[in-house]
């Protein structure tokens, strides 16, 4: 006679799940799930929080006097946009990019390599939680020969911005430390832009870009850090920045330690 089986008492095991390999893999939603037609309840909650949050970030007001405090003693000097508040700046993206001329005289004419410029961007948040550490490991990289103009923090302000700025300071190039447009997984995450010669009307085939400086993932103050002192040596090496300027950091430490 043959063998029978053996009875299983309870529920069967649930099947494994084919979608954990590739959520452990990404941050982005996928394989959610359904309940009837529905999401589940937890998927649905998780995100209208992410957009709250999102929301929260780009509404947010700097406070500027506090970070400028914050990045150097004494304080950076403040300067803002044409745009006169935050709702006005998130509808006239153009007036992000021009400099108040009541802020000119505050920003000293000198002969400057280089100039930082912290601006809020679409991420107050970001730059609040991440531009004090993300400055002081860019000062602790900076050749000491190269000539650094006064640190500058930018309300409603856009990357270009920063170019009306340097040009202003009489800098040969400008670093443009901003907050970024916030998504469902990073509400706080900055960018920072690199420009030679930055004028009004740079164009941004003219600029080097390195995005996703955050804690959730993306990438470090030191590794960021690392980049952009060695973007702004070959920019002021080599005179230019944007397309003209490939990334090969890599390459060229290779090349000097054979």
């Amino acid at each position: 006679m043959a063998e029978q089986p053996p009875v299983r008492h309870g529920p069967d095991p649930q099947p494994p799940d084919p979608w954990a390999r590739l959520r452990a893999a990404t941050p982005a939603r996928i394989g959610l799930g359904q309940v009837g037609d529905a999401q589940p309840t937890r998927a649905v909650l998780a995100f209208q929080a992410a957009h709250a949050l999102a929301r929260d970030a780009v509404h947010a007001r700097l406070d500027a006097a506090a970070l400028a405090a914050a990045l150097a003693d004494p304080p950076a000097i403040r300067v803002r946009s044409l745009a006169p508040d935050r709702p006005t700046y998130l509808r006239r993206p153009d007036l992000g990019r021009r400099l108040d001329p009541a802020c000119l005289p505050p920003l000293p004419k000198g002969d400057h390599d280089l100039a930082l410029v912290v601006v809020d961007g679409l991420s107050a948040t970001g730059i609040t939680a991440h531009a004090p550490a993300l400055v002081a490991a860019i000062l602790a990289r900076l050749p000491r020969h190269l000539g650094l103009a006064p640190l500058v923090v930018a309300e409603e302000g856009r990357v270009a911005l920063g170019d009306e700025i340097a040009e202003a300071l009489g800098a040969r190039a400008v670093v443009v430390i901003i907050g970024e447009r916030p998504g469902l997984t990073v509400p706080d995450s900055v960018g920072a832009y690199l420009t030679y010669a930055p004028k009004r009307g740079t164009r941004d085939a003219e600029r080097n870009c390195i995005c996703n400086i955050h804690r959730n993932g993306g990438l470090s103050y030191a590794a960021a850090a690392d980049k952009i002192v060695w973007l702004a040596g070959e920019m002021l090496r080599r005179r230019l920045s944007g397309v003209a300027l490939k990334d090969d950091q890599l390459v060229s430490l290779a090349g000097s330690a054979s």
